[in-house]
């Protein structure tokens, strides 16, 4: 019974040509063979299976080929050829530094490196996963890299460039091995099936693909494994099942249930998913891995950036077809920061679940314009009237006052605030929880708070004296809670009037006014409904002081801090607090 060989063995690059998706640096050596400029020393690096030590064999037989082809490829027919194919040529030495990694390990390959060729001109010494020496091998390997006899030309191979000390990068030529494409990876097991007579179809052949990840001797690894699972015929079905693949379709089933709203088809897929004993990280990559392609096949120039089959391609084309850019754009967020919090979430499911149902949202535009309101905090919320709109509704009207129409007759009130602050909430047809009254905290629905506002909205223009704003502010404060953050500063602040009915207020840092403004629009309501006038609004600005206090007296000190802020004074009885 003859030996079985594994097909990463037996279907190994003999030549240059025969290489799989490295034709850049093929090119490069045969044109170094040609012209004779051949360095001393070589560095392969790049991942896993890409052919770095298959190059360095080529390499190795072609340079002391005694009949060189035009194409520069080895003869296959002299006697160092002969010798290397039958595996006892005298001129190739490979070291692998993995197991040797010592320094006496390196000290037998320089004395071995002083014995000259029997059969051709060079010793080739590949030396395999060079990163694993150790400090010391490398040391002890510095000199004869850099000035070797001129029959021995080095071939290092690693993985992890990074890991290999600057004085060898430096003494070598460098060589990238770049991963070998989708489509290169398909090519060379077609080739491989067809010489097997082995019957695959091309989307079997794009997840071998995939799953190899730009590694051919992965590729051909499991093209074995399926052999020996399916025989000689390999569908697409059988791929997935024994390589333990989620079927595209999952993810095809999933973006319809997501365009569509349904949260519940969504989630039943999921456990479906999870059922077949898919980890549901790797369901959430595979799902963004999935976006990504339909986002590519919205433009006919990316659509070469996609990977797969030609049948699952064209489903791809007609599901990207139905997804808004938009959707796309946003599913691929919110999916990406599932992705990133998956690692540190206590419960992984619901995550994964949340993340679902937020993108099954995103084709609603209900949920999303609720999902996207940021009501600020209670106080801050006032009815108030435009000023803009006042004054115009006082010059046009006929009538002292203009009442807007509140939800009784059906229609819906914008409320405006005043020109100093910005509204910080949308509209919106769910029941709110806010307080219209700067007194009184107390939760109301919608409809009592519009009727509210519409009480509050009727524009009034009586004319009042500064003796009674001032009246008014008092009053204001005698009855504004303690609670309130800016009980202080609404003390020791006089407003000043800086128009007709335009009054400033100063503060000494942002802070402060920040604390304001959240009271502004309680205060404004107050003023208004005082002096019936619907014109009156507050403006505020910030002076910092840059002078430093020279007083060395604590005490005449603390004075002018608690003038500024009341509050120190409650701190300092609280705490019990004494003057150094």
């Amino acid at each position: 019974m003859e030996n079985f060989i594994v097909s990463a063995r037996k279907y190994r690059p003999a030549t240059f040509n025969s290489v799989v998706g490295q034709t850049a640096l093929t090119t490069t050596l045969k044109n170094a063979i040609q012209s004779n400029h051949l360095a001393h020393a070589y560095l392969f690096c790049g991942p896993r299976g890409v052919g770095k030590t298959t190059c360095a064999r080529i390499f190795a037989k072609t340079i002391n080929c005694q009949y060189l082809s035009p194409e520069a490829e080895a003869c296959n027919q002299c006697e160092s050829c002969v010798s290397f194919n039958e595996q006892r040529s005298y001129n190739i030495h490979e070291l692998d530094a993995a197991s040797n990694n010592g320094v006496d390990d390196i000290r037998s390959l320089i004395d071995q490196v002083r014995i000259p060729p029997q059969i051709g001109k060079y010793s080739v010494y590949i030396i395999d996963e060079v990163h694993m020496l150790s400090q010391g091998a490398f040391n002890a390997f510095l000199k004869t890299l850099e000035e070797p006899p001129a029959h021995a030309i080095f071939i290092l191979a690693t993985t992890e460039k990074h890991k290999i000390i600057p004085t060898i990068l430096s003494r070598c030529q460098i060589y990238d091995f770049n991963r070998i494409t989708v489509a290169d990876t398909v090519a060379h097991l077609k080739y491989v099936a067809e010489q097997e007579q082995v019957k695959i179809d091309d989307n079997a052949l794009n997840i071998i693909a995939q799953k190899s990840d730009g590694g051919m001797r992965d590729a051909l690894s499991i093209f074995d494994q399926l052999v020996s699972f399916c025989g000689n015929e390999i569908n697409y079905q059988d791929v997935i099942r024994n390589l333990n693949v989620l079927d595209y379709d999952y993810y095809f089933r999933l973006v319809e249930a997501f365009l569509k709203g349904d949260v519940t088809t969504s989630l039943l897929i999921f456990n479906e998913v999870l059922n077949k004993g898919f980890d549901a990280h790797h369901f959430v990559s595979g799902l963004s891995t999935h976006l990504r392609d339909l986002l590519v096949c919205k433009d006919p120039q990316t659509i070469t950036l996609m990977e797969v089959g030609a049948d699952i391609g064209k489903h791809y084309q007609q599901q990207a077809l139905q997804c808004p850019v938009d959707f796309l754009f946003q599913a691929l967020k919110i999916n990406n920061d599932c992705d990133l919090n998956y690692r540190i979430s206590s419960n992984k499911r619901l995550l994964v679940e949340l993340n679902l149902i937020r993108i099954c949202q995103l084709t609603d535009e209900k949920k999303k314009s609720i999902s996207d309101i940021d009501l600020p905090p209670l106080k801050s919320i006032a009815v108030e009237t435009n000023q803009n709109q006042a004054n115009t509704l006082s010059k046009t009207a006929a009538i002292p006052a203009v009442v807007v129409k509140t939800s009784e007759s059906k229609q819906s009130v914008q409320p405006s605030v005043s020109p100093a602050i910005k509204p910080a909430y949308k509209k919106t047809a769910r029941p709110l929880s806010i307080s219209i009254s700067p007194f009184l905290n107390k939760q109301v629905d919608a409809t009592s708070e519009i009727k509210q506002a519409g009480e509050q909205l009727t524009v009034q223009q009586e004319p009042y004296s500064p003796a009674a704003f001032a009246k008014a502010w008092k009053s204001y404060i005698q009855h504004i809670p303690e609670i309130v953050s800016v009980v202080s500063y609404i003390n020791n602040n006089k407003p000043e009037k800086t128009d007709e009915h335009t009054y400033e207020l100063t503060f000494s840092n942002i802070f402060q006014e920040a604390d304001f403004k959240k009271e502004l629009g309680n205060i404004c309501n107050f003023m208004r409904k005082e002096l019936k006038n619907s014109s009156i609004h507050f403006v505020t600005k910030v002076v910092e002081v840059v002078e430093k206090d020279k007083r060395n007296n604590p005490e005449e000190i603390l004075r002018k801090m608690t003038e500024q802020n009341p509050a120190l004074n409650i701190l300092k009885k609280n705490l019990n607090l004494e003057i150094d």
